[in-house]
């Protein structure tokens, strides 16, 4: 079904899957669900053709159903063609696109089906993340490109804002060189498949645990984009062990465990009160309520 849009009117996804309604010069931005971009050109101008953005950190189940909206197909659609798409992915994937659907723009032509968009967007990340500099960046640190990858995928989610990706990755890093577990909410909501976790969810028997499980989950958690991959390969240096987002645009890092705690107590008290202003009570997270070492708390 074809959204109409007055002319001199456009629709854009933002960064972080938000929505903006862009008419003459005024931004209105709310909240989006996985829709695809439509540009409605002046009557003066040439008609130009739909596309699907796919924003910086979807997961494939996202990419799937925007295909399925984008094409007006039955939902499930996108999803049951992965075996015939004969995408072409490395072993290491195992069949599982997730980490290859890169996020960017795609035309949507007479003709395009759900095969035809999934081998645009894995064509395109191989493009981006296969040449050299990837390959050497993540021998560099001592990871093969599907482990950077699954690091990139992790920062794209965790990041607040792109200054703070190269410090995500260091933390990142820097745990996994010292044989420390991640505990990062967001592998566990991936396996989830919602956006918070609880306390009680991180003694569950998941892969993508890493509360209980070391090392790097088995897949990426998302599709990142080239600015989460250049991090992941080359992190800002430092000795940083632990982060928490204490408020947006407030991401605190430290190596030290008491002051990590400090910013985490900070955290739960902005939350609390957030809460109460908006008369809800919200669940903690693990990183709020144990105060894991690391995580993006929220």
């Amino acid at each position: 079904m074809q959204t109409l849009i007055p002319p001199r009117s456009r629709i854009r996804l933002t960064r972080r899957g938000r929505l903006a309604l862009v008419v003459a010069g005024v931004v209105v931005a709310g909240t989006a669900v996985a829709v695809p971009l439509l540009t409605v050109a002046d009557h003066h101008e040439a008609p130009r053709s739909a596309a699907l953005v796919v924003p910086e950190g979807w997961r494939a189940s996202q990419v799937y159903e925007a295909i399925d909206k984008a094409l007006a197909l039955p939902s499930g659609s996108t999803r049951t063609s992965l075996g015939k798409a004969r995408l072409s992915l490395p072993k290491d994937a195992g069949g599982n696109p997730e980490g290859y659907l890169f996020p960017t723009s795609y035309p949507l032509r007479k003709g395009s089906t759900p095969e035809s968009l999934l081998r645009s967007m894995v064509d395109t990340a191989h493009q981006k993340f296969d040449g050299a500099p990837v390959a050497a960046g993540a021998q560099r640190n001592a990871m093969n490109v599907y482990q950077a990858l699954t690091v990139a995928s992790i920062i794209q989610a965790q990041a607040v804002k792109k200054e703070d990706m190269g410090k995500v990755a260091r933390v990142i890093l820097n745990r996994l060189e010292r044989g420390m577990p991640l505990q990062l909410d967001s592998t566990l909501s991936y396996a989830l498949g919602r956006a918070h976790a609880t306390e009680d969810d991180t003694k569950s028997d998941s892969p993508y645990n890493t509360y209980q499980r070391m090392g790097l989950p088995p897949t990426p958690i998302g599709n990142p984009g080239e600015d989460a991959m250049r991090a992941a390969i080359n992190p800002t240096p430092g000795d940083w062990l632990y982060f928490v987002t204490v408020k947006p645009g407030d991401t605190r890092f430290t190596a030290d465990y008491e002051t990590h705690m400090r910013n985490v107590e900070e955290f739960n008290s902005v939350r609390q009160k957030a809460g109460q202003q908006t008369g809800r009570s919200q669940s903690p997270t693990p990183s709020s309520s144990s105060a894991p070492p690391s995580g993006k708390a929220g």
